[in-house]
Parts: C-alpha cells; sequence; structure tokens
C-alpha cells in the first residue's frame, strides 16, 4: 500500500504561506476545511465527553453521581454540541471545503471570502455554546421543545439558541457557496453525470442546507423573543400553540438528518469504487437517489409528531411519505452491494469503515421505519428505541462515513499516511464499540424503558452496563485516530495516491499546490472507470489484500503525465 520513491512537493498550500495570519485570514478552501476540521474536533471530543457522562450515571438504576437537573443539562448539551456543530459541518464543511474544488478541477470555491467568513460565523456559534458551557448549561434537551425553553427553564437558552442560529447561518452560506461552485467551475468536458458520486451527495446536502436551515434560524430567534419579550408566539396562556413550534422545528430538523447523512453516502460510494476497482453499480440512480433523498426529506417531518394531538389522516400521509424515503436509500444499498459483487476487494481501513457503515446504516433505516408506523410509534415513542435508531443513523452512519472519508482522503490532505495498522484496529473497536453502546438500547426500548431518565427500574441495569462498556470501548476507538493522525503529521511515511484511486483530486500532487493543478484540467472521460486490478501474486480476490495497490505514479500531474490518458 505504501508507495516507493514519492516525495513530498517543495511547495504546497500547507507550506506556501507561515504564520497565524496566513491561517486566519486564508482564503485557501483547503486551509479553511482544516481550520473546521479542528473546530469540530473540538466539540466533537467535548460532545463525546457528556454522552461518557450520562452513561456512567446510568451504570445503576439510582441516581449516584448527578442530580436530575445536573443530568438534564449533560444530554442537552450532548445533543446540542455534537448535532449542531459536529455533525452537520462535519463532512460539508471539512471535506466538502477541502475536496470539491479538487473533485471538479477547480482552483477555488465560487466565494472564497464568503467561505472564510462561515468558518468564523461558525466559530462565533461555537463560542455561543462554549459559554453556557462555562457558566452553567441548559436543560431544554437539544429540540428546545416549548413552552419549557420560553417559559420553565431557568438555563441559559437565549445564548444556545444563539449559538444554533449562528451555525446555521454558517450552514446557508456554505450551502450557497457549493452550489454555484458545483454549478458554474467544473472542469471542461466534467458534465454532470460524469461527476463523483461524493459531489451529487454535497449538491443534494446544500440544496437542504440553504432551504432548511432559515427555518431553524427563524424558530431559534422566536424562542428568544418568546422568552424575553413574551410575544405570545408559542405560549398558550398568551395565545401561542407550542405545536407550532414542533412543526417549524422538525421542518428543519428531519431535513437536518440527512444534511448529515447524505454526505456520509456520497463518502461511502467513493470508497466503495476505490477499493473494490470499480465503477459503482447503477452510477446515474444512486446519483439521482441523493436528490430524492433531499426532495423526500422536506414532506416527512410529520412523523416525529404523531402523538402530538395530529390527525389521524395527516399522521397516515406522513407515514407513507416516510416509507417512501426508503426507496432512493434502498437504491444506494443495493447499488453498493452489487459493486461489492464478484469485485476485488481491498480491506484497508477506509474500506472497513465504509463496510461498517452500511451494516449500520441499513439497520438504522429499517428501524426508522417501525417509528414510521403510526401504530408502534405510539409504543416506541420517547424510549431507548428511538436512541438507538437515531445512534445508528446518526453515529453508524455519519461518523462512520467521516471517519472512512478521513482515513480515505487522509494523504491527500497531508502527503503522509498513518498507521494502517492502527486504522483497521481503530476502525474494529469502534464498531464493536459501537454495537454494544446501541444494540442493548433497543431491547430496553422495546420493553418501555423511557429516554431522558437519569433513574430507572432495577431490571433494565444489565442492558445499560452493557451500553456503558460499549460507550468507554467506542471513545477508545474514537481517541486512537486522534493520537495516529497527529503522529502522521511528523513521522508518517509519505504517499501520494496510496489507493491507486481515480478521481481528479488524486491527479494532483499531495499535499495539492494552493492553486490545486498547475494547468487546467479537461475530463474526458466518466467517473470511476477503473482498469482491470493487477494480479496481486500469493493474493486472491476478497482476501484481506492491505498491501495490494501497487505504488502510483510518483510524477502523475493534473495533466495525467504517467497514466493512461484519461485526463490530458
Amino acid at each position: 500500500m505504501i508507495e516507493e520513491n514519492v516525495s513530498l512537493p517543495r511547495i504546497h498550500y500547507l507550506n506556501s504561506h507561515y504564520g497565524w495570519k496566513s491561517w486566519l485570514f486564508t482564503t485557501d478552501h483547503k486551509r479553511i476545511g482544516l481550520l473546521y476540521m479542528v473546530s469540530i474536533t473540538l466539540m466533537f471530543f467535548l460532545g463525546g465527553f457528556f454522552a461518557l457522562l450520562i452513561r456512567l450515571e446510568l451504570l445503576t438504576p439510582q441516581a449516584d453521581m448527578f442530580t436530575a437537573d445536573t443530568y438534564n443539562k449533560f444530554f442537552t448539551l450532548h445533543g446540542v454540541i455534537l448535532i449542531f456543530f459536529f455533525l452537520v459541518p462535519s463532512i460539508p464543511a471539512t471535506l466538502g471545503n477541502f475536496l470539491i474544488p479538487l473533485m471538479i478541477g477547480a482552483k477555488d470555491v465560487a466565494f472564497p471570502r464568503l467561505n472564510l467568513l462561515s468558518w468564523y460565523i461558525f466559530v462565533i456559534g461555537s463560542l455561543f455554546t462554549l459559554w453556557v458551557v462555562a457558566v452553567g448549561g441548559i436543560d431544554t434537551g437539544w429540540t428546545f421543545y416549548t413552552p419549557y425553553s420560553t417559559t420553565f427553564a431557568n438555563t441559559h437558552v437565549i445564548a444556545a439558541t444563539l449559538g444554533v442560529f449562528f451555525t446555521g447561518f454558517s450552514s446557508i452560506l456554505t450551502g450557497l457557496n457549493f452550489i454555484v461552485t458545483i454549478h458554474k467551475m467544473r472542469a471542461p468536458g466534467l458534465t454532470w453525470f460524469r461527476l463523483p458520486l461524493f459531489i451529487w451527495s454535497l449538491y443534494a446536502t446544500s440544496i437542504i442546507q440553504v432551504l432548511a436551515t432559515p427555518v431553524l434560524g427563524i424558530t431559534m430567534v422566536l424562542i428568544a423573543a418568546e422568552r424575553f419579550a413574551k410575544v405570545g408566539i408559542f405560549d398558550p396562556a398568551l395565545g401561542g400553540d407550542p405545536v407550532l413550534f414542533q412543526h417549524m422545528f422538525w421542518f428543519y430538523s428531519h431535513p437536518a438528518v440527512y444534511i448529515m447523512i447524505l454526505p456520509s453516502l456520497g463518502v461511502v460510494s467513493e470508497l466503495i469504487s476505490a477499493f473494490t476497482w470499480k465503477r459503482v453499480f447503477g452510477y446515474k440512480f444512486v446519483a439521482v437517489s441523493s436528490l430524492m433523498i433531499a426532495i423526500f426529506s422536506f414532506i416527512v417531518w410529520g412523523h416525529h409528531m404523531y402523538v402530538s394531538s395530529m390527525s389521524i389522516y395527516a399522521g397516515m400521509l406522513f407515514s407513507i411519505l416516510s416509507y417512501l424515503v426508503a426507496v432512493p436509500s434502498a437504491v444506494k444499498v443495493f447499488n453498493w452491494t452489487a459493486t461489492l459483487y464478484k469485485g476485488s476487494v481491498s480491506y484497508d481501513t477506509p474500506m472497513l469503515y465504509a463496510l461498517g457503515f452500511i451494516g449500520l446504516f441499513t439497520i438504522g433505516g429499517l428501524t426508522g421505519l417501525f417509528l414510521a408506523s403510526m401504530g408502534l410509534d405510539r409504543h416506541l415513542h420517547d424510549t431507548y428505541f428511538v436512541i438507538a435508531h437515531f445512534h445508528l443513523i446518526m453515529v453508524g452512519g455519519a461518523v462512520m462515513g467521516y471517519f472512512g472519508g478521513l482515513h480515505y482522503w487522509w494523504p491527500k490532505m497531508f502527503g503522509r499516511m498513518y498507521p494502517e495498522w492502527w486504522g483497521r484496529l481503530s476502525a474494529l473497536i469502534v464498531f464493536v464499540g459501537f454495537n454494544l453502546s446501541f444494540f442493548p438500547q433497543f431491547i430496553i426500548g422495546y420493553l418501555g424503558m423511557p429516554r431522558r431518565y437519569h433513574v430507572y427500574a432495577p431490571e433494565f441495569q444489565v442492558l445499560n452496563v452493557m451500553s456503558t462498556a460499549g460507550s468507554s470501548i467506542l471513545g477508545v476507538g474514537y481517541l486512537l485516530p486522534l493520537v495516529y493522525f497527529i503522529w502522521s503529521l511528523r513521522y508518517g511515511k509519505v504517499a501520494s495516491n496510496p489507493w491507486r484511486a481515480k478521481g481528479l483530486e488524486w491527479e494532483t500532487t499531495s499535499p495539492p499546490p494552493p492553486e490545486n493543478f498547475l494547468e487546467q484540467p479537461i475530463v474526458t472521460e466518466e467517473a470511476y472507470n477503473y482498469p482491470t486490478r493487477p494480479a496481486q501474486p500469493g493474493k486472491q480476490t476478497g482476501k484481506l489484500t492491505g498491501g495490494l495497490n501497487p505504488p502510483a505514479s510518483p510524477t502523475a500531474t493534473a495533466t495525467g503525465t504517467g497514466r493512461e490518458a484519461e485526463v490530458v
């Protein structure tokens, strides 16, 4: 897997300028992607820390460590931080920022200064949230349900909503920038149906970001206005309607699920193709299914509200629409499976994350159908079954996709390789820890244990202990990449394209030069046009083949020198 005779380019985006000002005032999309990466990594471990505190409290049925108020603050901060400050921006703002111009053959995004502004706005939102953590927290839950958030909560609701408002504004700017970039800055010859599937997924994600996020921003402002000025929008005592809040909140928050998961679906398509050396089966169906998921995401918010006095006819409609979302999602899973069929699969670290993603996303999607059913939802509503389902989609899906993409494009970002053995070990630990954490929660949820409670019936303790043990293992699995990624920045072996992957981003040096390509690339073929994988002595199809890929040409450039000239 490690390439021979590869050296770092003399000038690249990391060393073209020095000093803190060169980073804080940069308009280079690659550097902005790294700024996002550092920011969301800090928020990831902070939100994960609160998750571990929650699980430690749930080791025993009684409240041994924290009061109810403290526990409420912990699970609220866990949700707010990880959803709005990690899951939503994770892949679009980091990998998307870094890769979109590289993958479409552009020098930068359409609005570089707007791109930097979006990061600063994200930082402002993060600072509001960190201030809330420092001064005592918030206890409303990440959903900010009214009238509790507007009338009864004695915690820092307004500051927390401002933090979410700012990060939402950042998300809108990022999505707008990506849409214009993909429309207007593609390399000559890069037609829509030659685009990598990762670009398709980010395009669909950007549409959701631009159209749905303003509703969240308005909702957060209205909460602050209701709480501060008592304007009577959500408070029934003043003539308002708390159910209106739920409609507005879930109109954003259900599409937001796909802001988190669609980019992962794109990452997995790239990984499946690169590590089977095959074109993704049914490429056009997979591409269009991303847009279909984005469209369906806007019309299914009501399935979160079956028990909120919704009429049975409205509930039936939302139930049917929710089932329909499964169709484009299933298209992706079936096409990935067909791509894997009889493929020469290379089980490197990114591929292990991709395979883990497929399994967990499939189970998460199927259990979502349970909650889309009106009858079952009445039994499972607000139980740990919902927690387990949500985390299978968000952690098992979005986070697995993010980690898979991070491992896949790490050598592209920094020109150095992480230790592959540790990468595989980490992927295995994450998979085991995740399943041990959340599968017991399906059972205790089905048996009736409600979520958000810090005291529970003794018969649920064994399953809760298993879940806490799994969370600890999962925490170790997440810490390992942090250690070996930092180590690799100095000691990792130099790598240019260790996977011999196709795509414009691999046709330039690793790390890329400041202007991405030395010459304007011209695309003359479809995506994923892999040749037959070269036979490896002593290797068999489908076996563990970490060292399968022979080294790529160290002289590969934007013009495709040294390769079969698909890009000239």
